[in-house]
């Protein structure tokens, strides 16, 4: 089966002055346009595979759809780059309908925030974990991570449970990564009670928002966050876990849902 997310490109390399005529695995990279209910909605640079988990998150995070139950039909043209999306409602959309969101920032900020104060959910319950899992999970992470190894240009988002990761997905977007992730979830209809969302990229708000529509309460991620990724995480209750490694990470926020499993142990033993 055809992988849709790299390609192959004739490079020249150097290393240690030794010249070498090769071939390289590239991310790939493409435009795809939603077409909602007739009309051109969005266009989306991304890793043009799972697009219809793509082009269904995405419209979660709008705040288009609630569940897969709302979408009436959804065909994906692959080789014109269009995704045909009907509703079994007529949705209320923005002004500006036609935008072009790129693979690497996210939307606008005027507009993000008019739609996010809609859409973006306080998280009402904790989800405490092990430290000891978390490293566990990233181990995991990093193990699936193969073609974003073997081409160093695409993101990763995935959804763990404490002991194991259930699903992941590449993009060289980092918001993309999480739409198809999203998609997923609402077509698989996965329970997110005690879930984790595990994520290669740098925590922007964006991303923060992106967690808490999902409705996951906890982001655990290999890069650093930002100062406002923070400040909404603490407003909307998502823990967040930033440069987590096999052995190492920094707790931002929800500081006590990270625990020590063997300082419990030992805690319990000497209180026996």
């Amino acid at each position: 089966m055809e992988d849709r997310s790299l390609t192959k490109w004739n490079i020249t390399k150097y290393s240690q002055n030794l010249k070498l005529e090769t071939e390289d695995e590239i991310a790939r990279e493409a435009a795809m346009t939603i077409m909602l209910d007739g009309e051109q909605y969005a266009t989306i640079v991304c890793t043009p595979a799972s697009m219809e988990e793509m082009v269904l998150g995405f419209l979660a995070t709008e705040g288009l759809i609630l569940s897969i139950r709302d979408v009436k039909q959804l065909d994906i043209d692959e080789k014109r780059g269009f995704a045909y999306v009907t509703l079994h409602y007529t949705p209320t959309l923005p002004n500006n309908q036609e935008r072009w969101i790129g693979s690497c920032c996210g939307k606008s900020r005027e507009f993000y925030l008019k739609q996010d104060v809609k859409t973006a959910k306080t998280i009402m319950t904790d989800t405490p974990i092990a430290l000891e899992n978390v490293y566990a999970l990233m181990k995991q992470f990093e193990e699936n991570a193969e073609t974003r190894n073997r081409t160093g240009g695409v993101h990763q988002a995935a959804i763990a449970t404490e002991e194991n990761i259930l699903a992941a997905f590449i993009d060289i977007g980092r918001h993309n990564a999480l739409d198809k992730l999203y998609g997923h979830l609402l077509k698989e209809k996965i329970p997110l009670k005690n879930k984790f969302i595990l994520f290669s990229g740098r925590v922007s708000s964006e991303i923060v928002l992106k967690v808490s529509k999902i409705g996951v309460g906890m982001l655990i991620a290999k890069s650093a966050p930002t100062d406002l990724a923070l400040k909404l995480a603490d407003d909307l209750n998502v823990s967040v876990i930033g440069f987590a490694k096999e052995a190492s990470l920094n707790v931002y926020t929800n500081h006590t849902n990270v625990y020590e499993a063997r300082a419990m142990k030992n805690h319990s033993q000497h209180g026996s």
